[in-house]
């Protein structure tokens, strides 16, 4: 039996503070209800203290949402856990997401202080947040760039004091993913309680490498990643749920865990995030691109048409799409052409359809890409002929 990987979801937390992305009350809960149906396992709703507003969200999301946890953010300060446990009061499933940094830059330059004060603040955290709910995750801050035996220790005590989830972020993107999944695996090997708590993985996408990370600390051990929808978040943005799930999905024939999300639903759930935050997905932007399943070369359109498996490894049904596109352009071939003119209902033979491609590739070096209007002038001109 394969092993769950649970899908902490952060569009509404770390993903709303891409520039330009800030949500309303009814928007989080729209799109929390959105994240249910995909099949997330926990929702990061918000940062409670931050304002009233986000406290309000982080509230309202508890209220309706019934299957999967809720998580508020909060600092390793009393207050930010007071609020969160308030705010997450009506919640079901209810989680508090505290910690600290871990990293010497940080609790030198950020926190102007000591490893081991550091340390004493993230398991007060911890102790106090398990006053009020059971469900508590650490995240020790910048793990990517801190000292492996002093993260080893901090997970070592943060676990002992209660938490139920570690989460070990490269907050900045900084490390590759050979090194990063070796430190989850230093970690999975040299902290004594570390089968007491799950593993987690928050990887931004800095250098390019969010989804290569997260992969990364998941063959290492991990059994939880933390996600948004299209990648988005902080600068160049988060790991991509769609990316991480896909791949796992992909390779499910050889790897030994997975995830509950419905895949179908991933293409609407994209789109509506999207346009409800009015952040554009780029057109080669992995799964959910608008060219994701497109194909405009005419060897690769031949090969497509003659079988999908030959340039792709999805079935676009399984992310929720009813087929891949053919786009004519002067790079297509005849086997596109007369695909397409099939489409419309023209079978012309060998010769006629020389012709036409003639025609077509005229028209093509002078359009970036040709439609069914194009198609449908160039049969009514031969026809005329």
């Amino acid at each position: 039996m394969k092993q769950k990987v649970y899908v902490f979801d952060t569009t509404l937390r770390d993903g709303e503070q891409s520039p330009g992305a800030k949500l309303n009350t009814v928007e989080k809960v729209e799109l929390a209800r959105q994240l249910e149906r995909l099949g997330v396992d926990i929702i990061e709703a918000g940062f409670p203290i931050s304002s009233p507003g986000d406290f309000k969200s982080v509230q309202e999301v508890s209220k309706v949402v019934k299957n999967a946890t809720v998580c508020g953010l909060t600092r390793a300060i009393k207050a930010d856990i007071d609020a969160a446990a308030a705010a997450l009061k009506h919640a079901k499933y209810p989680r508090i997401h505290t910690g600290i940094g871990a990293s010497d830059v940080h609790i030198q330059h950020k926190f102007k202080s000591t490893r081991d004060e550091v340390l004493r603040r993230g398991v007060e955290a911890v102790k106090y947040a398990k006053k009020f709910i059971k469900d508590v995750e650490f995240y020790a801050e910048d793990a990517g760039r801190a000292d492996k035996e002093f993260l080893a220790r901090m997970i070592f005590e943060v676990i002992k004091a209660g938490a139920t989830v570690v989460n070990i972020p490269d907050t900045t993107g900084y490390c590759f993913p050979d090194e990063f999944g070796a430190k989850i695996q230093y970690l999975m090997e040299n902290v004594p309680n570390i089968n007491k708590a799950v593993v987690s993985v928050h990887c931004h996408n800095d250098l390019g490498m969010a989804t290569a990370n997260t992969l990364a600390g998941v063959a290492a051990g991990a059994r939880q990643v933390e996600v948004t929808i299209n990648g988005i978040g902080e600068r160049a943005g988060n790991t991509s749920l769609e990316e991480v799930v896909m791949a796992m999905y992909t390779r499910r024939d050889t790897l030994t865990y997975q995830t509950s999300i419905n895949t179908t639903l991933i293409t609407q759930t994209s789109r509506m995030i999207s346009h409800i935050m009015g952040i554009p997905v780029q057109p080669n932007k992995a799964i959910v691109g608008a060219n994701a399943f497109a194909h405009s070369s005419g060897i690769h359109q031949d090969g497509v048409l003659k079988r999908r498996e030959n340039y792709e490894i999805i079935d676009p049904k399984t992310v929720g799409l009813e087929t891949s596109q053919i786009i004519l352009t002067a790079r297509s071939g005849r086997a596109a052409l007369k695909h397409k003119l099939a489409l419309l209902g023209f079978k012309p033979g060998t010769l006629q359809l020389k012709n036409i491609y003639r025609d077509f590739l005229d028209v093509a070096d002078r359009k970036k890409a040709i439609y069914e209007a194009d198609l449908l002038s160039i049969m009514g001109h031969r026809k005329q002929l």
